[in-house]
Parts: structure tokens; C-alpha cells; sequence
């Protein structure tokens, strides 16, 4: 039987809709996964931004289209569908230059039978998808380029994207609320305050803001800080562990690739090391 890496470790994870298998991959290391789902997905059905993209697009007025997640691009079609067939809508997707970030968006668009321009490396941030656009010469300049946002908006790739003399389009369509039950994450936050969890594993930017937020209901912003820094902080991948770093939170673990089965064997991995290192700095 293999080493159950984990075992007698209490592990934070704040993801909520994967949150079963993220729970499932720690216990198979030995852990004791502490559920406490961060946030809710709240589609903007009735958002006008999305339709006053859709006016421009199936006028033809948009050149590309940047997909940054599976389940946005999922959703920014569901929203369409409202007032347009569907036929309608694929048509004018298989006719504009898609770029999607990563693996999810690509698997939808394959699903629905729709070529897209460009692959984007991991590990899938606004860097990858701006070097990718520069090494396959895809000209920016003077285009509308649409952007399909993912819960918050992204400064760093707007900003890129305009530096290459595009016009940008922002389409969020969907974004992100505290869970309707709080109870589990604040408890969870209680075992962090109280040094009763080990290690905290983050797979998204928007589940920091959301537990540093619910935190500061219970205690000052620092203290949640200080002590999530006496623990092992695991984040999936770049971006997320940039949100981590700006909050004053040290990332400890970040996997090569940012998925959660991945991450959850570094941290099987790693954790007991870096735990030893920071007791002793204690001392």
C-alpha cells in the first residue's frame, strides 16, 4: 500500500464546484479535507453588456474573440440563446477568430463542431495567451478584439491586448457570490485562527477576496493573514497565487500543472517539509 502522504494533516480547500473531488484527492493522500465551499456561481442572465456584444457580433463589428473558461463559454452561448437561435449563434462563432485560453473552452468549442486559431500553452494565464498571440503573428492592431470574462476581470490582459493596438470588449457572463450557507467557511476559518488546520488549498483568485472577506467578519484582516502564513498555502497556479501574494499570503506550493489533482500531490508531496521548516523558524 502506498504511503498516505497527508495522513493527520487537517486540509482547508475552498473550492465549491468541484468541491467532492478535491475532498476525494486529499483523502486518497491520508488528509482530512476540511470542505469549506468559498463561493456560487451566479449567472447574469439579464446582463446588457452581453447582448450589446451580440449586437456588434452578428453585425459582423467583432474580429476576435478571446474564451477564457469552459463553463463561460458555455454560458455566454445558454445567455444568447434567450433571444437568438442557436444556429444563428453558431454560425457567427465558426465566422470569428476564436482564441481560448485553455484545455475547457477548447473541449466546448470541439464538442460543438467549432475551429478555433490558436492553442494556448500552459500554464494558461494571460501571459501564455499573450505570447501566443505574438508568436502566431495574430494582428491586433485596429481590431475589435471580445473578451468573455470569468467571475473578475483581468487588468494585465485588457491592458495587453490594447498595447497591440486592439479595442477591447469586455463580456463578463457570469460572476461570483458568497455561498448562500456561510457556516462551512467560516468554521473553517475559525480552525485556521485557532491552528487547527495545516494547510489551505486555493484553486481560484476570487476564493481568496471571499475568505479574507467572511474573515474580516470575524476578526481583523491581519490576523487571518498572519496566521494563514503559519500554514502550508497551496494555490493551483499563477494567477491565483499572484491574488495570494498581493493579500500578504506566501505561496508555498504551486504545482508545475495547474490542475487540482496536480496540486493536491504536490501538496502530498511537500506539506510535511515546509510545515518542519516553518515550526522550526518559529523557534
Amino acid at each position: 500500500m502506498s504511503e498516505k502522504k497527508l495522513s493527520g494533516l487537517n486540509v482547508v480547500a475552498f473550492e465549491a464546484r468541484h468541491a467532492k473531488t478535491i475532498s476525494d484527492l486529499i483523502s486518497i493522500q491520508g488528509g482530512n479535507p476540511i470542505s469549506a465551499p468559498s463561493m456560487k456561481e451566479v449567472p447574469l442572465e439579464n446582463n446588457p453588456q452581453v447582448f450589446e456584444f451580440a449586437e456588434k457580433w452578428f453585425a459582423g463589428k467583432i474580429d476576435i474573440l478571446v474564451l477564457l473558461t469552459g463553463v463561460g463559454t458555455r454560458a455566454l452561448a445558454e445567455i444568447l440563446q434567450t433571444k437568438f437561435p442557436r444556429e444563428e449563434i453558431m454560425s457567427r462563432f465558426k465566422k470569428t477568430i476564436l482564441i481560448p485560453r485553455g484545455p475547457k473552452p477548447i473541449r466546448v468549442l470541439k464538442e460543438w463542431g467549432v475551429p478555433y486559431a490558436v492553442t494556448v500553452p500552459e500554464p494558461n494565464t494571460w501571459r501564455e495567451l499573450l505570447k501566443t498571440v505574438d508568436e502566431n503573428a495574430v494582428r491586433l492592431q485596429n481590431k475589435t478584439v471580445a473578451v468573455q470574462e470569468y467571475g473578475v476581470p483581468n487588468p494585465e490582459l485588457m491592458d495587453g491586448l490594447k498595447q497591440r493596438g486592439a479595442n477591447v470588449i469586455q463580456v463578463p457572463v457570469y460572476r461570483w457570490a458568497l455561498p448562500d450557507d456561510l457556516g462551512p467557511l467560516k468554521a473553517a476559518i475559525q480552525k485556521i485562527l485557532k491552528g487547527e488546520a495545516q494547510v489551505a488549498v486555493f484553486t481560484t483568485a476570487v476564493q481568496i477576496e471571499h475568505v479574507l472577506d467572511v474573515g474580516a467578519r470575524l476578526i481583523a484582516p491581519a490576523r487571518i493573514q498572519e496566521a494563514l502564513n503559519k500554514m502550508v498555502v497551496a494555490s493551483v497556479g499563477p494567477d491565483c497565487s499572484e491574488a495570494l501574494r498581493a493579500r500578504g499570503i506566501q505561496v508555498d506550493i504551486e504545482p508545475e500543472s495547474p490542475k487540482m489533482g496536480p496540486l493536491i500531490v504536490a501538496v502530498a508531496e511537500k506539506s510535511r517539509r515546509i510545515l518542519d521548516a516553518k515550526r522550526n523558524s518559529g523557534k
